[in-house]
């Protein structure tokens, strides 16, 4: 897990560096209030990792090509109680903490944040029957888990009071998709999409009942979490339901989308991102600018944001971009 981030900027100190200091952390610290934000070296036992800001941002840059760097770190250091530390160079202040927030973005499944509703033995438990159903030496089913830890922290992004139906629901929305076959989820729908979309759902829906029964999870919970999951791949107004697909349409984008242009054809690709943003309300589609793409998944997406009838982007003070 990401436990810690150090940011060391570039100074006009002899040692070249001087760490971030707490004020300017602000912003990250709010989006991620259960990262441990570092002014200086880490304890011994932490993994360190560290990271060139200029190389994300660089042009041309496919985050694609970080996370074994990350992940992989992750996965080759479990038993390290204080966790991963990201060390984050190579900036100014200011590229920094926004690359570092870019950067958290693409990785928050590992940093395992939780509120009251998941917090304890329960949520747990879920987590591990989560696990267990993904052969993680397989690329697709690997991206798939990190898909649903990623969906379930940006719910807690969006709505950090957020209840354990939710929470579950989005942890296990696509695990339908562990018992899809690798061949036929390469080769795509032969029918009208949507219904491809509802029929998805509508498996997973009864796959996460079957695992959530067998947990011992009340009843009520259950029948929310299987609304949700059932209902997920539609635009909906009812609130739960709109912050899971708006939850699952940044995953898509922030983690997903270099994935899915590598394994999909550009078609198909195109036709998830219009369905992906169609679930995604105009008042989240500021964060879309905040997400680094690779340039080919970029350049799809400002295609499609020109056709289809969403608002355009415009420049906001301080050079930021932001969907009207």
């Amino acid at each position: 897990m990401i436990r810690q981030l150090l940011l060391s900027e570039t100074g006009p100190e002899p040692t070249g560096v001087r760490p971030v200091m707490p004020a300017a952390l602000s912003p990250l610290a709010q989006e991620f209030p259960s990262l441990t934000l570092l002014t200086r070296a880490p304890e011994e036992g932490t993994d360190v990792v560290r990271l060139d800001a200029s190389e994300w941002r660089a042009p041309g840059f496919d985050p694609w090509d970080w996370d074994e760097r990350v992940f992989g770190a992750a996965a080759r250091a479990p038993g390290l109680t204080s966790g991963i530390t990201l060390h984050l160079t190579g900036g100014s202040r200011q590229a920094l903490t926004s690359t570092a927030l870019e950067v958290l973005t693409r990785y928050q499944g590992l940093i395992d944040r939780r509120n009251t509703a998941s917090q304890g033995p329960l949520f747990t438990t879920l987590l591990a029957h989560l696990r267990a159903l993904h052969d993680l030496g397989e690329p697709l089913f690997r991206e798939d888990f990190r898909h649903a830890l990623d969906t379930w922290q940006w719910v807690l992004r969006l709505e950090p009071r957020a209840d354990l139906a939710l929470q579950v629901a989005a942890l296990f929305h696509d695990v339908e998709h562990t018992r899809s076959e690798l061949g036929a989820r390469t080769a795509g729908p032969t029918r009208d999409y949507q219904c491809f979309k509802d029929a998805h759902a509508e498996r997973s829906a009864a796959l996460a009942d079957g695992v959530l029964t067998r947990v011992g999870v009340a009843p009520d919970t259950r029948e929310h979490v299987r609304w949700l999951i059932r209902h997920h791949e539609r635009p909906e107004a009812e609130a739960a339901l709109a912050l899971l697909n708006e939850a699952d349409a940044l995953s898509f984008f922030s983690l997903e989308a270099s994935g899915f242009a590598r394994t999909f054809t550009r078609a198909r690709t195109r036709r998830e991102m219009i369905h992906t943003l169609e679930r995604l309300r105009p008042p989240q589609r500021w964060r879309l600018a905040r997400i680094r793409l690779a340039p080919q998944v970029r350049r799809l997406l400002e295609e499609v944001m020109g056709a289809a009838p969403l608002p355009a982007m415009r420049s906001e003070p301080g050079g930021l971009k932001r969907w009207a």
